[in-house]
């Protein structure tokens, strides 16, 4: 499982890249620049979001996003003037998918099909209507006048503050988390981009959909077997985190909003993302996927609850705090091999993810003092710097025989082998591997005492080696 793509400045080590965004102009023409407050590394990956309906996503219903609207309208839901306006935006996507073709159609009515199977599941409520609206208003206007961009690109709209991003097959999203991140990066910046962090939040917070009791930013598109909507701690997280930094800008009701936003944390999935755990509880990176324990996720839902709990006071986010705290603290070590950090259990984490998670850790370091945040902080910085240790199991074989070259490597790296006898080589090859045992295919060696050279190259680019002897008997 991949995390959602896309962080923000303020939430990456200082090592993080600004991400290049491609800009849409007024007349169509599209340019690319580079973003100083999103930034990569990445967090859903494009290639994870499934533009493939599984059969449980085909309801067997006669709603329509058409009959849905009908019935807002009709309960007094919405008001003439946003029904009017939410038909004309759905006629206005079906007339120009009808004129599309290729991939700007196929990718224009992939948003449209979410939408319908959004409506045809029930979930077309009227606080989701601005968000799902405005993406299928974005895509309309980006598939008629826009490039075809590459999966993953970012997406930024004259005169909006929002980022959005390319899913080949479901079209342009709303990325909440990175937009959040943006949030960030602009109180992060200073007073001079208070205005733009005020503008971004103006247009992100009616965007929110009410769910679990409270509100949420949610994603609208398939990934990795979750049905849309679906949330992330991780971004609401950072949704808090914005908003705290906010209220801290400039006052404001930031902090009231984000008191709207702390049920998810207290609501099970798939409405919510706590799980609870012998410890406390564990919040989740996807609604969808109650067992899936992303550690980077999880610490930065934690930052953004205690940076809220205490600029606020409130003894609801205290708590949501405290039990995710003591489920961190108490499972953070098994993220750590020795000699890399894992993304979750059995995985090790990128490059990218490893710097990171080392800097929530930091962060959350910095907040709590905990030991154990600090002490594998520690171990993590340490270790963007130690070579990959490298042990050969096999110093025996058979003559004649094919032979499994066994070595254990400390962590992700690229080791080559070298099997020479006196100055001869008579055997190299090189591949990637994740921490742990593995081994070569050799071809079959003649009886002798050969040289083994094995050398490894981290993700950070550290290099190891060893030589070894092998003994082949007759």
């Amino acid at each position: 499982m991949v995390a959602l793509l896309v962080l923000a400045a303020v939430a990456v080590p200082a090592a993080a890249q600004a991400a290049p965004v491609l800009v849409l102009g007024r007349d169509g023409h599209v340019t690319a620049r580079s973003d100083p407050f999103v930034s990569r590394p990445a967090e859903p990956e494009p290639s994870r979001a499934d533009s493939r309906r599984p059969a449980s996503a085909r309801p067997a219903s006669a709603k329509t996003v058409s009959s849905e609207l009908s019935q807002l309208y009709r309960s007094h839901q919405i008001s003439a003037t946003d029904y009017r306006r939410y038909r004309n935006s759905l006629s206005s996507a079906l007339n120009a998918e009808g004129r599309l073709s290729g991939t700007r159609a196929a990718e224009l009515g992939a948003v449209l099909s979410n939408l319908h199977w959004i409506a045809a599941s029930s979930q077309l409520t009227s606080s989701r209507l601005p968000v799902l609206f405005l993406t299928l208003d974005r895509n309309r206007q980006w598939w008629t006048t826009g490039s075809i961009p590459s999966s993953g690109a970012l997406i930024e709209f004259p005169g909006s503050q929002l980022v959005w991003e390319y899913y080949a097959g479901q079209g342009l999203e709303l990325q909440a988390l990175a937009t959040f991140g943006r949030a960030d990066g602009f109180y992060t910046a200073g007073r001079s981009k208070y205005p733009a962090l005020r503008a971004l939040l103006a247009e992100m917070i009616p965007l929110a959909a009410e769910r679990a009791g409270g509100i949420v930013w949610e994603y609208y598109f398939y990934f990795d077997g979750g049905s849309p909507p679906w949330v992330s701690a991780m971004a609401q997280g950072t949704a808090l985190e914005a908003l705290t930094r906010a209220q801290k800008a400039f006052g404001g009701n930031y902090l009231k909003i984000g008191s709207r936003a702390l049920p998810l944390f207290s609501a099970s999935p798939p409405a919510g993302v706590r799980v609870g755990t012998r410890r406390g509880a564990r919040y989740l990176q996807y609604s969808f996927a109650a067992g899936t324990d992303i550690i980077n996720a999880f610490l930065q839902s934690l930052i953004g609850l205690y940076d809220y709990a205490r600029a606020s006071g409130s003894r609801q986010a205290q708590r949501l705090f405290a039990v995710g705290n003591a489920q961190a603290q108490a499972e953070l070590p098994s993220f750590d091999t020795g000699a890399w950090s894992l993304y979750q259990p059995g995985e090790e984490d990128s490059l990218d993810y490893h710097n990171l998670v080392t800097g929530f850790l930091d962060e959350l370091c910095s907040r709590t003092h905990a030991a154990v945040y600090c002490t594998t902080a520690q171990h993590f910085h340490a270790y963007l710097k130690t070579p990959p240790a490298l042990t050969l199991l096999t110093t025996r074989a058979r003559a004649h025989r094919s032979l499994s070259l066994q070595f254990r490597v400390s962590k992700q790296s690229q080791v080559g082998v070298v099997v020479l006898l006196g100055s001869r080589t008579l055997f190299q090859t090189s591949a990637d591997f994740s921490y742990g045992v593995h081994s070569f295919a050799v071809p079959a060696l003649g009886p002798g005492r050969y040289t083994v050279h094995l050398a490894g190259t981290d993700l950070a680019g550290n290099f190891g080696r060893i030589v070894r002897t092998l003994t082949v008997s007759p």
